[in-house]
Order: structure tokens, then sequence, then C-alpha cells
């Protein structure tokens, strides 16, 4: 914990110091039963010094007093100091793990990764740290070059590649895949942290995190982790691997996956708590991915898939339960693929379907019949509003 400024503490210690003298003062009195005090008893020497090593007593209480606040402030002063000297060195790491994410070596890059990762879990304050995870968003935001793809056997001329444009294709493969690890990397290290439970060393619940237009083709793994602070997906593409939010607690969080792209891969969310605050999927398209909510637990949060495109792959409500939520799918267009809410239990919130397009979800008219909630249905379905 922080010092107190010198002011309160010198205050409260004084007011401490007067409450326990008035309690001892109270306490001898009530022990030795004194009635009153006789103002005709003569001073003596037995009294006399009993005053005299009161008042030594008093003087001593006060130079102990002063010492106590003296050492205080010198603690204090000593605090800031070592505050300002791990923020002079975490300042030099940071300037020197930039200048290697920077570098045109993709393996210096890597290094200036793993430097940044671990910068972020030693930060002496939570601005610091939020200002590594920015660094690496941010990295994962740059344009990046596409996959050259594999050298061709002939050219738009209709000849042969030489030996040496052979080579520097794959080199520049080569270079491609190693500044695509780097990437990896990195969504690796974020979905770990953010998996460490909070007060950890290592965690970095509670900290923002930016993943705007980022491409997402690898495995990552946020099994278990909480969500409590500002989470953007917003138009990233899901293309390959696995992205595992199974069991993970958005709570009382913002958390928007705004015109993703589900195109290839999976992102479960299976388990999941979204609890006191709001997770957007308004505008995402499902077109190839498999994207599983099964047993999510929609309860007193908002979760929104207005216009949302389900033309392809297969997206999973299953054992879903809405409890004192809502789940809006307003003008969402069902136009392909599978989207399922078999035993799906609406209750205590509010599911809308208003304006939806296209085939009925599997399950969906299971589950309105069980409702015990307000649920809104598509006036283009020929279904029971």
């Amino acid at each position: 914990m922080r010092l107190w400024k010198v002011g309160w503490a010198l205050a409260v210690t004084f007011v401490l110091a007067l409450l326990a003298a008035g309690g001892i003062f109270y306490a001898l009195v009530h022990l030795l039963d004194f009635q009153e005090i006789d103002s005709t008893a003569k001073l003596d020497a037995k009294t006399l010094f009993d005053l005299l090593k009161l008042s030594f007593g008093v003087v001593a209480g006060a130079g102990a007093l002063v010492a106590l606040v003296v050492a205080y402030r010198r603690q204090r002063v000593d605090e800031a100091g070592a505050h300002r000297e791990a923020t002079r060195l975490h300042t030099e790491r940071f300037a020197q793990a930039v200048e290697q994410l920077g570098s045109d070596s993709p393996a210096i890059r890597l290094g200036g990764v793993y430097a940044l990762t671990g910068l972020a879990d030693d930060a002496p304050t939570r601005e610091l740290r939020q200002t590594c995870i920015d660094v690496l968003c941010a990295y994962l935001r740059l344009p990046s070059s596409p996959d050259p793809g594999d050298v061709i056997d002939l050219l738009a001329d209709g000849t042969s590649p030489s030996a040496e444009q052979r080579e520097a294709h794959q080199d520049k493969r080569d270079r491609y895949r190693a500044l695509r690890e780097v990437r990896h990397t990195i969504l690796r290290l974020i979905a770990e942290h953010y998996s460490v439970p909070m007060g950890k060393y290592g965690s970095w619940r509670g900290c923002n995190l930016d993943l705007t237009r980022v491409s997402i083709d690898c495995d990552m793994t946020f099994f278990g982790a909480g969500f409590h602070g500002r989470v953007f997906f917003d138009g990233a593409t899901f293309s390959e691997g696995k992205v595992k939010f199974d069991y993970a607690s958005f709570s009382r969080s913002v958390v928007s996956f705004r015109d993703a792209v589900f195109s290839g891969g999976s992102a479960t969310f299976d388990g999941a708590l979204f609890y006191g605050g709001s997770v957007h999927f308004d505008g995402a398209e499902f077109s190839g991915s498999r994207v599983s909510f099964d047993g999510a637990d929609f309860a007193e949060s908002r979760v929104p898939f207005d216009r949302a495109k389900f033309s392809g792959g297969r997206v999973s409500f299953d054992r879903a339960e809405v409890s004192g939520g809502s789940l809006s799918l307003e003008r969402a267009a069902f136009s392909g693929g599978e989207v399922s809410f078999d035993r799906a239990a609406f209750s205590s919130g509010s599911v809308s379907f208003s304006g939806a397009t296209g085939s009925i979800p599997s399950g969906l008219l299971a589950a309105v019949d069980g409702a015990t909630t307000a649920v809104t249905l598509s006036a283009l379905w020929p279904v029971r509003q």
C-alpha cells in the first residue's frame, strides 16, 4: 500500500495518541476507584517525583512521535525514489523492446515480443502494463504482406522461372512465414495472460484489449479467462485455427465482435458466462466457421446479434440459457449453414428475432414453446408471434 501523506499521518497519529492517553487515564481512575480529588492535600516528595517522571515521559513520548513522523517521511521519500527508479528502468526496457519489435529480423522481433510481454508482467503500474499490451495489439493491426504461395511453374509469358527467381520467391515466402510466427506468438501470449486468474503474477485481466481488424488464423485458448475491461474484436477475421472462449467470464465488461467475420476454423463460447455487461455481435458474418455457444449463460447481460448474417458453417446455441439478460437477433439473415437452438432455455429475460429473415433455426420453436420470458419472432416467419 502507498504511504499516507505526512499531514494525514501526523494528524492521525496525534488523534490516536490522545485517545490512547485518555483511555489509559480513564482505566486507571476506574481501577483505583478515585471518588474525588482532595484540594487540601500537600505536595509531598513522592508525588513531586511522580510528576517529574510523568513530565519526562511526556517529553520522551513527544520525541518518539517526532522521530516516528520523521522516519515515516523518510520512508515515503525512499518509496517515491524507488518508484521513480522502477519507472526509469521500465522506460529503458520498453524502448529496447520496441526497437527489437521494429527490427527487420523476424528472430529479433520475436525477442521483442517476449521482452514486451515480460515487461507488462513486471510493470510497476497498471497504466504501464496497459501501454505494453497496446503496443502488442498495434503490431497485430499493422498491414502485413499476403502469402506469396508456392512457386508457379510458368510465368505470365509462358516461360519457366529461373533459379534466381525461384530462390527469391522462396526467400519471400520464408520471410512471410517467419513474420506470421511472430504474429501467432503474440496472439497465443495474449490468450495465455488473460486466462491467468486475477491477482496472480502475469494476469492481464481487467486491462483493455483491442484486436480490431486483426486476422486471427491460429489457435488461441481463452479457457476460463475473465474479461472485466473493454475488449474489441471489431472487424476481426477468424479464418483458421481454434479460438476457445470456453467457460470464459464476460463480467461487467464491454466486449465487441461487431462486423467480425467467422470464415474458417472454429470459435467456441461453450459454458461461457455473460453477466452484467454487453457482448456485441452486430453485423457479424458467419460464413464458414463452427461457432458454438453451447451451454452459455446469458444472465443480466445484453448480447445483440442484430443484422448478423448466417450464410455458412454451423452456429449453435444448444443448451444455452437466457436468464435475466437479453439475446437479440433482430434483422438477422439466416440464408445458409446450420443454426440450432436445441434444448435452449429462455427464462426471465428477453429474446428477439424481430425482422429476421430466412430459414427457422433448428430447435427454436421448441425453445419458444417452453419459454417463460418474452420471445419476439420475425413477422416474415410463418410461426406464431
